[in-house]
């Protein structure tokens, strides 16, 4: 019997009534150049320019985002808990601040495995603390596009991707070694898969999307919940899912409740002495660590010296008192409702917030008459419920790091894109008199509002470019000229139209581009600000680089005394603040007393001794000025030998050797 003969390229094949059987063709697989060309062209159902366009926004932001990582200043604390965890996988799963796993993190490790996984894959060297981040934040950029693009097409899907990759706050946080990066991303994620399920009703993409807020949640504990909101509520408008959205809905917080959940419970099942203290909690407890300690307290009208655990360190509170954090510039603003529309936090975030707002406003009054299922007013719901539920949010939290603003960027890219996208297609189209004017006159109050806007943001006397007030001046008049005479013109007001929206655009992103440039330029990091003064860049970059430099020097001598004690713990110290950044530099276990905030009460007096008497432990080095009145501190200033006093400063420290110190 003669073997069948198979063709390499399927045709059309007779069948045996003498029909031909019409086969799709197999395609060859690209190799090589033809490869990388097919990966550049853009899918069938979207223009040619569109893919090459999002890949050019991903390559910029790429370039914003790793240039000089290798030099980047770390947050030591975050930084020597990712090292911790680095070193054994019992650290790594319960988030370990220190080496020897007695206390946790004081915040859920989920961003930090990444973190932790990046150490041990490459080593322990800056740009592998920061590379996740980076990474992170392209992938932001790109499912940002895909997000918009599905209801809004992929005009406002590249604005969005392109005011995503250039916000000043977004190219700050991801040059550093801060957690909202992965926050960011999963709840990008979360909208995207809403977004499906917007245009699909199907129930599998909208628990996908609970799915990745839970995850979100263990990057970023109850601030991943704020945008459930805006994800279900335009679901249950929007959604094709008649009669079933509400179930649909129940059923994704259930899902996102038990993923959010899982490492909780996880953790709360095994003993205490099996692993480390929880942080940021006086019962040891991790639902008191996230729903007290990281939720309740956050939203207290409390003293910014007050903790829900106790009270701090005093050295701590004086630090507070004194405003020598990095972050002191944006922690201590007071709430209220113009918060985050001015100064420092103003210029991270908010450039754009009067130009998004007036999108969404303009987009959903013009397609009001448009049925429930209208995807572009679906998708300015969703992301403007994002916008207004988190501004609430951080205009009353009782703490603000400025990096947190960055969750405001994605809605605001969005609805930026969704409006400039339905402005752009109103041109093109050549509506009526009525419909055009009302168009144009929303674009000419948007420029004007956010050139005003930004002339206002901009400070003097910081260094800013001399051009650049007038350039934003220039370019917006440039722009409300050209949309005056497209209305005026009316036979070519089509392509005067198209110009002066392309002339608006560039006058709304030229300050926010020009401030991530100089970002970029200047080396500038998490904790920092566009246009900020070379003082607070002194402190922020120069002197926290000094300072790792100083710590990594002390780190060599204090191992040569534990090394000639034979010592396991290079020393104990208060809090673990203090011993972050010895821990970052050595890798060596630093025994923290009282946690975060000094306030835990962990390691006990009784562990201590314990340590010294049986040779575990040496040195101490402890706050002598304040001194404090924690057993602890106390204990050791009494029983110890003081070694060696710091030159005065805000707060001084003792070291002190406990050698000789009794056995009882």
């Amino acid at each position: 019997m003669t073997a069948p003969v198979y063709p390499s390229t399927w045709g059309s094949l007779p069948d045996q009534g003498g029909r031909g059987l019409h086969l799709p063709a197999r395609r060859r697989r690209p190799r090589g150049v033809r490869r990388l060309w097919v990966f550049w062209q853009s899918p069938d159902d979207q223009p040619r320019w569109a893919r090459p366009a999002l890949l050019a926004v991903a390559a910029l932001a790429a370039l914003a985002y790793a240039w000089g990582l290798d030099h980047a200043a770390l947050e030591p604390f975050y930084g020597a808990a990712a090292r911790s965890m680095s070193m054994s996988w019992h650290n790594f799963f319960f988030g370990a601040f220190d080496p020897d796993g007695t206390v946790t993190v004081d915040k859920l490790p989920g961003a930090l495995w990444l973190q932790a996984l990046s150490l041990r894959a490459f080593g322990i060297n800056t740009w592998a603390f920061v590379l996740p981040q980076v990474v992170e934040g392209i992938l932001t950029v790109l499912v940002l596009y895909r997000a918009v693009r599905r209801l809004a097409g992929p005009g406002a899907g590249i604005v969005a991707a392109f005011v995503m990759a250039a916000s000043p706050v977004t190219v700050l946080l991801n040059r550093g070694n801060i957690s909202d990066s992965l926050l960011i991303l999963l709840l990008v994620l979360a909208a995207d898969a809403t977004s499906r399920a917007l245009t699909t009703g199907r129930l599998r993409s909208l628990l996908l999307a609970g799915l990745w807020v839970g995850l979100a949640f263990q990057a970023k504990m109850t601030q991943a919940w704020l945008v459930l909101p805006a994800l279900w509520l335009a679901y249950l408008i929007a959604s094709p899912a008649r009669g079933r959205r509400l179930g649909h809905v129940v059923l994704a917080t259930l899902v996102t409740a038990l993923v959010s959940l899982s490492w909780m419970l996880a953790v709360t099942a095994v003993p205490s002495h099996d692993r480390p203290y929880v942080d940021g909690s006086d019962d040891d407890s991790v639902f008191t660590q996230v729903f007290d300690y990281n939720g309740i307290f956050r939203f207290e009208h409390a003293s910014a010296f007050e903790t829900s655990v106790g009270p701090l360190a005093p050295f701590l509170v004086v630090d507070l008192e004194k405003r020598t954090f990095l972050n002191a510039s944006t922690a201590f603003i007071g709430r209220s409702w113009h918060r985050l529309l001015s100064g420092p936090l103003g210029r991270d975030t908010a450039w754009l917030l009067p130009a998004s707002i007036l999108a969404a406003v303009g987009v959903v009054v013009s397609r009001r008459r448009r049925r429930r299922y209208d995807p572009v007013r679906a998708c300015c719901v969703l992301w403007g419920t994002w916008l207004v539920v988190t501004v609430v949010a951080f205009s009353d939290g009782s703490y603000l790091n400025s990096y947190y603003t960055a969750a405001l960027t994605p809605a605001i890219a969005a609805l930026c894109g969704v409006g400039l996208s339905a402005a752009w297609r109103a041109a093109r189209a050549g509506l009526g008199a009525s419909a055009s004017s009302v168009g144009r006159l929303l674009v000419g109050v948007a420029v004007t509002a956010t050139a005003g806007y930004a002339v206002y943001l901009i400070p003097t006397g910081t260094g800013v470019r001399p051009w650049l007030v007038p350039a934003v001046i220039i370019t917006a008049v440039a722009a409300d000229v050209l949309l005056v005479a497209s209305w005026w013109w009316r036979r070519d007001s089509t392509r005067l139209g198209s110009v002066a929206l392309v002339t608006a655009a560039l006058s709304r992103v030229l300050v926010p581009s020009v401030a991530s440039a100089t970002v970029v330029s200047d080396g500038l990091g998490s904790f920092d600000t566009p246009f900020q003064p070379a003082s607070v860049t002194l402190v922020t970059q120069t002197d926290a680089l000094r300072s790792q430099q100083a710590v990594a020097r002390s780190v060599r001598t204090l191992e040569l005394l534990a090394a000639a004690s034979k010592t396991r713990i290079l020393f104990v110290t208060d809090t673990s603040i203090v011993a972050s950044a010895y821990i970052l530099a050595s890798g060596r276990e630093v025994l923290p007393i009282g946690g975060y905030t000094g306030a835990i009460p962990s390691p006990t007096l009784a562990q201590i001794r314990i340590d010294i008497a049986f040779g575990q432990v040496r040195l101490a080095v402890v706050p002598v000025d304040p001194p404090g009145n924690d057993p602890r501190i106390v204990w050791i200033r009494t029983h110890c030998q003081l070694a060696r006093l710091d030159r005065p400063a805000t707060v001084r420290f003792g070291v002190y050797d406990c050698h000789n110190t009794a056995r009882t």
